[in-house]
């Protein structure tokens, strides 16, 4: 069996910036197996899988561990696939997904996505992640992630993290957001996944649905510019609408090939 494999690094303008993904178009689905294994040999933090019947876009994102309920830069890198290689025709792309339906509207080469709000709550550093920090929190929150929040840009920078400490930890789906307020942008990131493949995820679509609202509030404005501040960098435009967040970057396609299935 042979596939179409794209791969685009998302939330940039520039090759080996933002956060890389694979996008394998299907015309039905493979078994899970099949599609993890895919994943895996892709060897990036993400890869979607997209069916598109006469308009209706199912979506599904693996890391090379599991299937993820949401993922951002993977979505983002489906969008640009649709709209730069394939030529899909409408404005606004609705995908269907395990988070409901998302939508992404492309203007000026940004992609707009509409994800929802997961607004963190106040809670307790577990014992075992306050071990695996060099730099300890000022304030700590969660909800799918737990978000740990900094002084400075620089204590996000200095961050480091014990490995074989942080990979005790439980945390299903979720990971850990270290953020500050910016000295560039309104803030700053990084994103940690206890034991995955890749333990630092380079730009973090899905950790914005819990920074969105919380710097939102923090700063007093719905509207706030972000960088996620890893090895290959990523700039997100982001807004809290309520219940809601707009997620907006841009796309740069790297390869286009394929693949076999025997």
């Amino acid at each position: 069996m042979k596939l179409d494999l794209y791969q685009i690094d998302a939330f940039t303008d520039k090759t080996f910036g933002g956060n890389p993904a694979c996008v394998v178009p299907l015309n039905d689905w493979l078994p899970n197996d099949i599609l993890l294994n895919i994943t895996k040999e892709n060897a990036v933090a993400e890869t979607a899988f997209f069916i598109n019947k006469a308009g209706n876009i199912h979506l599904r994102w693996f890391t090379p561990e599991m299937e993820m309920d949401l993922c951002g830069h993977a979505t983002l890198a489906t969008a640009h696939c649709l709209k730069s290689i394939l030529n899909y025709p409408k404005e606004e792309i609705v995908f269907n997904t395990l988070s409901g339906n998302l939508t992404v509207v492309t203007k000026n080469d940004y992609y707009f996505l509409d994800f929802p709000s997961r607004i963190p709550k106040n809670t307790v550093l577990p014992d075992i992640l306050k071990e695996s920090l060099n730099i300890q929190p000022k304030e700590v929150y969660k909800s799918r992630d737990y978000l740990l929040v900094y002084d400075t840009e620089q204590d996000i920078k200095n961050i480091k993290i014990n490995r074989h400490v942080f990979d005790q930890i439980n945390l299903n789906q979720g990971g850990v957001i270290v953020t500050a307020k910016g000295d560039k942008s309104d803030f700053v990131s990084r994103f940690f996944t206890p034991k995955a493949s890749i333990l630092e995820d380079p730009v973090t679509g899905s950790a914005h649905c819990s920074l969105i609202p919380f710097w939102s509030q923090k700063l007093g404005k719905k509207e706030l510019n972000a960088i996620q501040i890893s090895d290959r960098v990523g700039h997100l435009k982001c807004e809290h609408k309520n219940e809601r967040v707009i997620i907006a970057g841009k796309a740069k396609t790297y390869s286009i090939g394929n693949l076999w299935i025997e």
